[in-house]
């Protein structure tokens, strides 16, 4: 039995007997609109014509639910399965999840025999499945639903699906850290949540603020200077390849409050700012996928956690501060805060690891959603084959980007000269200018910036995820780093 959301699902042999239950559903699969495959023994001819003439008369292509005298049936049109990663497939598990929703619908049996089409058809399920098990005193529980998946490769498509599950169980992660509130996730207790990767053989180190003082990391700490909550840093590894291979590098913004500092925000844009750490977030659920499927890589996560506050010790607009690269910042904008916490990451990183390349996550800025909205994130790069490798792997598992600009001219727009940069550029190309400040701050090493403002949070649902906190990059990042090859 897996519990995973509110579903217990098994894995079970196809038997001759009909199990009758209340409120069932039986998924059955259609081929071309004219047969059904993988079909139960105790279906019956008339029951199976009447299934195949009505969703043909219909011409189904999304799954289409039959109420019959012999019970409720669920009609999936098979889709082409070429690839062990399918986001069509993906996608049509949770169309499936939509239609049996209702808590009416407690009992679901899928039959199907193929092994990778299940995986793939499971694992967009169960990722439609998630909710966040709110804070009301009086909370309804949501009915569990019992999955049963019948095959007589059960055994198999258990084991496949293992591995699907593993990176939901990620995705999910990610999802439950970006739904919490800032008084009860702040960087302490985010890093105390870090602590739980331990157990699938991640080495978790915390660095407080009196480590990161001796460290030289006083970018991050200035943003964090205003609040009563203590700044950490977290490096999670995950020693999973070869000695002698360089790692695999994922740094996040872990804000787990932004109030603008003493550059306020108005109070309706404050609203939001709980999830102002999604890319910490995703970096944690990454590295719990990993851990958990032992993928043969070396990797290693990096979140720096910050509240940015106002108060008597808050740092001002005009001040310069110093970072771990040594370069100096003119904040003129305290509100342009994220950008102060991963630079000092980057640099700390690239010294320190040594990386193959590094991939920051960051709810960045206001003006990636302006650019590209809630469907894709913003990709800054400065290697042509590492940014390829994001596209392609983004357009395969959905987390999909655009890649934008980071010419000289823009650049120039960060000089000041009171300081080696400023941290904000002036009117307009506010997502490119943050990072060419993070470009600055990155040496020889393949980088790329991911500026998921957009896409942390859904305003209304998609086929795969509830409205709310999205997992964003887990899958991505994941299929890039199980699939990297060092000589390519």
């Amino acid at each position: 039995m897996i519990i995973v959301s509110n579903l217990k699902i098994d894995f079970k042999k196809i038997s001759s007997k009909r199990s009758i239950k209340k409120n069932a559903v039986n998924v059955l699969f259609l081929k071309d609109l004219k047969e059904l495959k993988f079909k139960p023994n105790w279906l019956n001819i008339e029951n199976e014509k009447f299934l195949i003439y009505n969703s043909k008369a219909r011409k189904i292509k999304q799954p289409y639910l039959f109420e019959t005298e012999f019970g409720c049936f669920l009609i999936i049109p098979l889709l082409k399965n070429s690839d062990d990663y399918s986001l069509d497939i993906e996608n049509q598990g949770g169309l499936i999840f939509d239609k049996i929703s209702s808590e009416f619908y407690v009992n679901i049996s899928f039959y199907i025999d193929d092994e990778i089409y299940s995986s793939n058809l499971l694992r967009g399920f169960c990722l439609k499945s998630y909710k966040f098990q709110n804070y009301k005193s009086n909370r309804n529980e949501s009915k569990i639903k019992n999955i049963l998946v019948f095959s007589q490769n059960y055994s198999k498509i258990k084991s496949s699906f293992q591995f699907n599950l593993n990176l939901v169980r990620g995705v999910n992660f990610t999802r439950d850290l970006v739904w919490k509130p800032a008084n009860i996730l702040n960087p302490k207790s985010f890093a105390e949540e870090c602590k739980k990767l331990k157990k699938f053989g991640v080495n978790v180190k915390i660095l407080n603020e009196n480590n990161l003082k001796k460290i030289g990391m006083t970018s991050l700490l200035a943003v964090g200077q205003g609040s009563r909550q203590e700044s950490h840093v977290v490096v999670m590894e995950w020693i999973g390849g070869k000695k002698n291979e360089k790692p695999l590098t994922i740094v996040g913004k872990g804000v787990c409050f932004d109030s603008g500092g003493l550059s306020l925000k108005p109070a309706k844009s404050m609203e939001d700012m709980k999830w102002d750490m999604g890319g910490a977030a995703t970096v944690s659920g990454l590295i719990e996928a990993i851990s958990r499927n032992k993928i043969k890589k070396n990797v290693v996560g990096i979140i720096g956690l910050v509240e940015n506050m106002p108060d008597g010790n808050a740092q001002r607009p005009g001040d310069v501060i110093n970072s771990f690269s040594g370069k100096t910042i003119e904040v003129l904008n305290t509100d342009a805060e994220g950008r102060l916490v991963l630079a000092d990451l980057l640099s700390w990183a690239e010294k320190n690891l040594n990386p193959e390349f590094m991939i920051d996550l960051a709810t960045l800025t206001g003006a990636m959603i302006v650019s590209l909205g809630k469907v894709r994130a913003g990709l800054f790069c400065n290697n042509d084959n590492l940014a390829k490798k994001i596209e392609e792997t983004g357009e395969k598992t959905g987390d999909k980007v655009w890649s934008m600009p980071l010419d000289e001219e823009y650049d120039k727009m960060i000089n000041t000269e009171i300081a080696d940069m400023k941290n904000i550029g002036g009117l307009g190309a506010g997502s490119i200018t943050a990072a060419c400040f993070l470009k600055r701050h990155v040496k020889n090493t393949p980088w790329a910036h991911l500026d998921i403002a957009g896409v942390t949070w859904l305003n209304s649902s998609t086929k795969t995820s509830p409205s709310g906190a999205s997992g964003w990059g887990v899958k991505l990042l994941f299929e890039l780093i199980r699939n990297f090859d060092y000589k390519k």
